[in-house]
């Protein structure tokens, strides 16, 4: 066995033979780390037996043909619910069997807690799997599975590959997020970092689902490195997505994530895995949202919307009333709803401002929820176009619920936020909802039909747009009278 040192880019996974400053594949600096790679070697090969292996290759070669479109054969995948509509809608009708998912997330997101209660679903309840199930949001953003096979009423066994904590810490957790489920028979607990022994106990109980936690704490002494690097990694990672292909046993991995918000180790670990799930939420609210980044069964711009609570993460009853503040009076200024769209579902945002005589030379310009640069091209729009002296005024805005927002449909919103709190004018019941270009003017925006909609649905009939108005100026003169 001889080992040979390799430089692996952790941005895009480019192989060097030896150190660069910069990645010449993505251009990113300092990104090549060292990891080896150990090669077998054969001291000689008689040579009876490298004419019997070309042979051998001769026949392999002739077995493969290529083959037509009509000859190929397809059918549809069997799924497996998690039990939450709401992943089942992300991941496109839910658990694709011999399929790998990395779920990726901030520390503390909720990562490891909502893998687990997906466990104990399939684990604890007779769950239903269906063939050819489809998930359909309609208007009124509900999710309604449709299926033409009947149910499959048995109990699966899921396996729990803990790296991070000891098999009691997982069960007392277990326990406060569901009781009277401590003695569960059907979920398996394995709190482990040897990546061989971990795919030797798959091989041998063969579950109906593996759950990996985590992808960077996993090791094998067939590799050098610490646990988290770039070769560590990229072996793990290889090494259980070949048991879940070869076994046909869906796989759950859990990642890290930087602190650029981008997955840790090898950015080759999104391109190995069938689909790619971001878990978001700020800090102090309750509120997640998970993400489809990449997925080889479904669609990558739907979204699935959680809230962390005291015993574990449930589904939102409404969630397109989530981000509102409720009970708001109608005399309040600086608030204005706006309806932004996060995959193909429409949600009701409050866009919040507040504009107060700045007492320092520069005045401050704070967002929370959007972007700083967006805030500061609104404003000069609204200084040149609109006449608004906001030159001497300290200017915060703020998106209710703690939702980041990067859809420019809300720019509108916005825009009358702050006029609304300049002027003192109260809008609270008006819904914006329009693209603001640079010239002042409303620009058209993705799915209009589909967010008025969803506005008037929630009893809101003042609802301004490019429809309604097709310059910034022309709206704020019509709020003025």
């Amino acid at each position: 066995m001889k080992s040979s040192i390799s430089f692996v880019c952790q941005e895009c996974g480019y192989d060097s033979p030896q150190w660069l400053g910069r990645c010449p594949e993505c251009g990113a600096w300092n990104s090549l780390k060292e990891f080896k790679v150990q090669s077998f070697l054969r001291s000689r090969i008689s040579l009876r037996e490298t004419k019997f292996k070309l042979e051998q290759g001769k026949e392999k070669l002739e077995e493969i043909k290529p083959k037509t479109l009509n000859e190929i054969k397809t059918s549809e995948k069997e799924r497996l619910s998690t039990g939450f509509l709401e992943m089942d809608g992300v991941l496109g009708g839910g658990i694709v069997p011999g399929s790998v998912t990395l779920l990726a997330g901030d520390p503390g997101v909720g990562k490891s807690t909502l893998l687990l209660q997906i466990g104990l679903n399939l684990a604890s309840t007779s769950f239903q799997k269906t063939q050819n199930t489809q998930h359909i949001r309609k208007s009124d953003n509900q999710i309604v599975r449709q299926s033409d096979s009947p149910s499959f009423p048995s109990v699966l066994k899921v396996l729990y590959i803990s790296g991070e904590e000891s098999a009691e810490q997982v069960k007392l957790r277990i326990s406060r997020i569901y009781k009277g489920l401590e003695d569960n028979k059907n979920i398996l607990i394995l709190s482990s970092t040897d990546t061989d022994m971990i795919q030797g106990a798959i091989e041998k109980i063969k579950p109906n689902l593996v759950i990996i936690d985590s992808i960077q704490t996993m090791e094998s002494e067939s590799m050098g490195g610490l646990p988290g690097s770039v070769g560590q990694v990229r072996y793990a990672a290889s090494q259980f997505i070949k048991s879940a292909k070869t076994l046909n046993i869906p796989i759950f991995i859990v990642g890290h994530v930087t602190k650029e918000g981008m997955v840790a180790g090898p950015m080759v670990l999104s391109h190995m895995v069938d689909a790619a799930l971001f878990l978001e939420g700020e800090k102090f609210t309750n509120t997640r949202i998970l993400r489809g980044l990449k997925n080889r069964f479904g669609p990558v711009d739907e979204v699935g919307i959680f809230t962390m609570e005291e015993k574990g993460i449930k589904e939102t009853n409404a969630p397109e009333q989530l981000f509102l503040t409720k009970n708001l009076p109608n005399h309040v200024n600086g608030s204005v709803i706006s309806v932004t769209l996060e995959g193909s579902r429409a949600f009701l945002v409050e866009i919040q401002a507040l504009v107060v005589s700045s007492k320092i030379p520069i005045p401050r310009r704070v967002s929370s929820g959007i972007d700083y640069k967006r805030l500061e091209l609104l404003l000069a729009v609204l200084q040149k176009h609109c006449n608004l002296p906001l030159g001497l005024m300290d200017v915060f805005v703020n998106v209710a619920g703690g939702l980041r927002l990067s859809d420019p449909g809300v720019d509108l919103g916005i825009c009358l936020a702050i006029f609304s709190s300049f002027k003192n004018i109260p809008l609270s019941d008006t819904v914006a909802v329009s693209e603001v270009g640079l010239l002042g003017e409303l620009r058209e925006i993705q799915s209009l039909d589909k967010r008025v909609k969803e506005a008037q649905k929630l009893g809101f009939k003042n609802i301004i747009s490019y429809d309604t108005h097709k310059i910034l100026n022309e709206a704020i003169r019509s709020l003025s009278k």
